[in-house]
């Protein structure tokens, strides 16, 4: 069983409360920069066994009436189509798909901003097509000399180049669909403008990670580090709370070097800072609501390497993000939180069976430490195969018994090959769910092995070869931790 390391409704109390004693801190309006994943924060969930992946947007929408949504995409993110590695989604679908969540929680999206704005033909026609949508669209501009140059950039030169987000309401959240998207200097961009039009206003950070009250090269705050490693992230300690304070918290470089930029904001506005670090800048509780440490750094170690592998695929897919200082990176973190590829035992076990077999083969180690293995055949493609062999193990179906005869099975492979014009008639994991969902009409196996489909949440799996994005889809959707080796099962030029 997965051990709970995180007191989630603790931490809905904690965080809440300190929210609202932020926005009391200001009068008039407050941006407030959420970082992260406001929904879906499937990382959070993994690294803090307990935390709930919509534990954000359950807060934010307490504050319904007063909020208003601002999404930032950098555009070089549009450029290079960027993909959120969770979602398999780029960048600029994913804003649609946060504006159509967020209209769904009842919360109003006023805008979007396109930071660091380029002319290419991608950024101008992705803005285009949101305002054909009836979204509001606003620029702003890469500052030479970025975040150093503190006089330029707090000047009409720096940030009032950038275009005014008109905005209604008094608390406006500035979120995107991840990091390095200028939330933080979208915040800074509009108090320098709310400045200029007599309007007080606030800043306050919301950002999970790195969790501040907890050491340095906690397993946490590394695998934060590997999730971020394309983007050169690096944990240390906040020198400016050290030296104010005499204490010791945990920050990150973009933070610490955009901090001098928001301590001389605020003294040009109020005359004073409130804050005399990162750290008091943020309203993270999180770090309060771990109630097991060691399932937290267990559960991070794991997270660790299946960045790792997850890079390492992307590097393979030829995703531009991944690069060998990424690689290179993670492999460092993994030294410091003292694990390799050795820990994570399902690589072993889909590595034996692939030699064994010689084709791709698939592991999945449940919940309760068993180790299930799924080869390829005629019929069924190694990730079938595993899952098949997953549920019955669950539902403690004897080896021998079939979930599904032929009669069902063989159907679907004339329809793919004879019908739809596909060349290979083994079947992928969706197919074969879909067929077990309609045996268990018939067979009582088939009807067992479905029952034990929730069982498989949180399990990890691991493929000998990069898996089609059907099969990764289909893992991902059952809740379950997939790593691939970096290679495809052919020597083709094209993969799907």
């Amino acid at each position: 069983m997965i051990r709970k390391g995180f007191d989630n409704d603790k931490y809905l109390e904690m965080q809440s409360a300190h929210i609202k004693e932020r926005i009391a801190q200001f009068g008039g309006k407050l941006y407030l920069e959420f970082g992260g994943k406001l929904f879906d924060d499937f990382h959070a969930s993994r690294v803090l066994p307990g935390f709930q992946p919509d534990s954000k947007i359950r807060m934010l929408l307490q504050l319904k009436e007063e909020a208003e949504i601002v999404i930032a995409i950098n555009a070089g993110d549009i450029v290079k189509n960027k993909v959120r590695g969770d979602l398999s989604i780029t960048y600029d679908l994913d804003v649609l798909r946060l504006i159509d969540a967020f209209r769904g929680y009842g919360l109003y999206v006023g805008s979007v901003v396109l930071t660091r704005f380029v002319e290419q033909e991608s950024v101008l026609l992705y803005q285009k097509k949101l305002e054909s949508l009836g979204l509001r669209v606003f620029r702003h501009y890469q500052i030479e000399g970025y975040p150093s140059n503190i006089s330029k950039i707090v000047s009409d030169d720096g940030y009032g180049k950038n275009e005014y987000i008109e905005t209604t309401r008094s608390l406006i959240v500035v979120t995107a669909p991840g990091p390095g998207s200028g939330k933080m200097a979208t915040c800074l961009s509009q108090l320098y403008h709310e400045h200029k039009r007599g309007v007080q206003a606030g800043y306050a950070k919301f950002e999970t990670f790195p969790i501040w009250n907890i050491p340095l090269k906690h397993p946490v705050n590394l695998a934060y580090e590997a999730a971020t490693a394309d983007l050169n992230d690096v944990n240390m300690i906040d020198p400016f709370h050290l030296e104010a304070y005499g204490k010791t918290t945990v920050n990150y470089n973009r933070d610490v070097e955009i901090f001098p930029v928001v301590n001389a904001m605020f003294e040009r506005i109020y005359g004073t800072s409130p804050y005399k670090s990162p750290t008091d800048m943020g309203v993270n509780m999180a770090g309060n609501c771990i109630i097991d440490d060691e399932a937290a750094k267990i559960a991070s170690r794991e997270e660790i390497i299946r960045r790792y592998y997850s890079t390492l695929c992307d590097k393979r897919k030829g995703n531009a993000q991944a690069t060998d200082e990424a690689i290179y990176k993670i492999q460092l973190l993994m030294e410091q939180a003292g694990i390799s590829v050795k820990n994570r035992p399902v690589v072993d076990v889909a590595l034996a069976k692939a030699e064994e077999t010689g084709a791709p083969a698939v592991a999945i180690e449940l919940n309760d430490g068993s180790l299930i293995c799924g080869r390829t055949s005629d019929l069924l493609g190694a990730s079938s195969a595993a899952l098949l062999n997953s549920l019955k193990a669950l539902a403690q179906i004897p080896d021998e018994v079939r979930l599904l005869p032929p009669s069902i099975l063989e159907p679907i492979q004339d329809l793919k090959i004879n019908h739809l014009g596909n060349h290979n008639p083994r079947l992928h994991t969706d197919e074969v769910l879909l067929a077990l969902s309609i045996g268990a009409a018939t067979y009582d196996s088939a009807e067992m092995a479905m029952q034990q489909l929730g069982k498989l949440k949180g399990c990890e799996v691991h493929s000998s070869v990069i898996l089609s994005s059907v099969d990764e889809g289909v893992f991902r959707k059952l809740g379950m931790h997939l790593t691939c080796e970096p290679k495809y099962e052919t020597k083709k030029l094209y993969h799907k």
